[in-house]
């Protein structure tokens, strides 16, 4: 079966003007996707079925099921008609970390043992972010933002999915799309971890979304190393407390004509 990213669907359009018009639109395809670690699935995600390599490892990545790419040692993508299955197998250390873990999450029912634990993964720390010394001009924030709306091939297409990219001044516009806010940050993370060797790959740049930007946004970019992250839309609040703790430039409401910065602006040459 071939995984199609995009498909088209008939249409009828109206305008005040020229009433019901005929035609057709391309809509972006979600899937679900399982995450499958040493042959039991760890989540279940609707995805766009595209760069599903990248997502899971940049999956594993930024949930804590591993540490570095080379923790991954197969990972293949098996297509069903209910869906795809990534499946992943990890190296004997993290193999049994893996194990231990799902022992200790699975507790009898009521015992709060699992909420406790969701708990604590909600709100764990990050590993600081690097690169004070990084900085960009205002200028180097809008361009990189214009960027991001001119390569969303996907996003032209469909008008309806999200873009996570990374920008360096010294590399070409890195970006994945997905359905998913969540996911498209997971397959950067995956493509980023792919040309590093591992998580933190993203220093020296600047993570652009096209998204909100929650408390999960701010865990995930730390995972990726990006000093600055830079989003269309606004923070909520505890995504500012998260990213000024982990040392992370957060620029928000970003459009044509300015921005607003949220944390650590000492980056932002203003």
């Amino acid at each position: 079966m071939t995984l199609q990213t995009t498909a088209p669907a008939t249409r009828t359009r109206w305008t005040a003007e020229g009433g019901p018009i005929a035609g057709e639109r391309i809509l972006a395809e979600e899937t679900p996707v399982a995450l499958a670690h040493d042959g039991s699935t760890t989540a279940v995600m609707m995805a766009t079925p595209g760069d599903l390599e990248d997502f899971g490892l940049g999956f594993s990545l930024s949930e804590g099921v591993v540490q570095s790419a080379d923790e991954i040692r197969d990972l293949e993508v098996e297509v069903s008609d209910l869906g795809v299955e990534v499946r992943m197998w990890l190296t004997p250390d993290r193999t049994r970390d893996l194990a231990a873990r799902r022992r200790h999450m699975a507790g009898p029912t009521g015992c709060g043992l699992c909420g406790v634990e969701s708990l604590a993964a909600a709100a764990r720390p990050l590993r600081p972010v690097p690169d004070e010394a990084f900085k960009v001009s205002s200028a180097d924030l809008l361009a990189a933002m214009a960027a991001l709306e001119g390569a969303q091939s996907m996003g032209r297409l469909t008008r309806a999915v999200h873009a996570a990219g990374l920008w360096r001044r010294t590399a070409p516009l890195l970006l994945r799309e997905d359905v998913g806010r969540h996911n498209a940050l997971d397959k950067l993370i995956g493509a980023t971890a792919r040309q590093s060797g591992g998580p933190g790959g993203g220093a020296g740049g600047v993570l652009l979304l096209t998204s909100r930007v929650s408390v999960e946004m701010v865990q995930k970019a730390a995972t990726l190393g990006a000093p600055i992250v830079c989003a269309v839309s606004a923070p909520t609040a505890l995504a500012v407390r998260t990213a000024e703790a982990a040392g992370l430039t957060l620029v928000g409401v970003t459009r044509a004509d300015g921005f607003e910065v949220f944390t650590h602006p000492g980056r932002v040459a203003l």
